[in-house]
């Protein structure tokens, strides 16, 4: 089977988080962005128009990606599901939340959609942790590890074993008694 043809907006995008991983967001122009995703400054302007552009699109795609795992969720259980996908395995991806999380702190990098954007990778998995478990102090505890692990990586902060998390999953499972 065929790889899908990654588009010149996601090369755009996933150079930026190179450049995030390797220099920090402070390293980050357009010049070099373009450069490392094999564009010209123009074609790179044709799809984000300002460094603030490229923040945008980056949260927009991390919302994206965390819609989706939001309703496979829904489908499959949501405490089991948060936990894995607050396992941050990439550290290219983890560099690009890192980033956006940081410019969500300051004044100006992001638009108030790109705020939006990476606010729902939060707030959203909050609605559906406590929606789909019963009881409200276990469904904090659920959504609580969870950030704890996906900030813990985020940060390059040492994280408990694999073992030692599905040990976890199993013991929230059993405390969680899904809707």
């Amino acid at each position: 089977m065929k790889e899908p043809e990654i588009t010149t907006r996601d090369r755009i995008l996933n150079a930026l988080q190179r450049l995030l991983v390797d220099e920090g967001s402070s390293g980050v122009t357009l010049e070099k962005v373009a450069a490392a995703a094999g564009v010209s400054k123009g074609g790179l302007l044709y799809h984000f128009k300002s460094k603030s552009d490229l923040y945008d699109g980056l949260a927009r795609r991390h919302r994206a990606v965390e819609e989706a795992n939001i309703a496979k969720a829904r489908e499959s259980g949501v405490v089991e599901m948060f936990l894995e996908v607050s396992w941050v395995e990439s550290e290219e991806s983890a560099a690009g939340l890192w980033a956006l999380l940081t410019a969500l702190r300051g004044k100006g990098e992001l638009s108030e959609q790109a705020r939006a954007d990476v606010l729902f990778i939060f707030n959203g998995w909050r609605d559906l942790i406590h929606e789909q478990v019963a009881d409200p102090v276990t469904a904090e505890i659920v959504r609580l590890v969870g950030d704890g692990l996906f900030l813990s990586a985020l940060a390059g902060a040492p994280l408990p074993d694999r073992e030692v998390v599905e040990q976890i999953l199993r013991r929230l499972r059993n405390e969680a008694a899904e809707t």
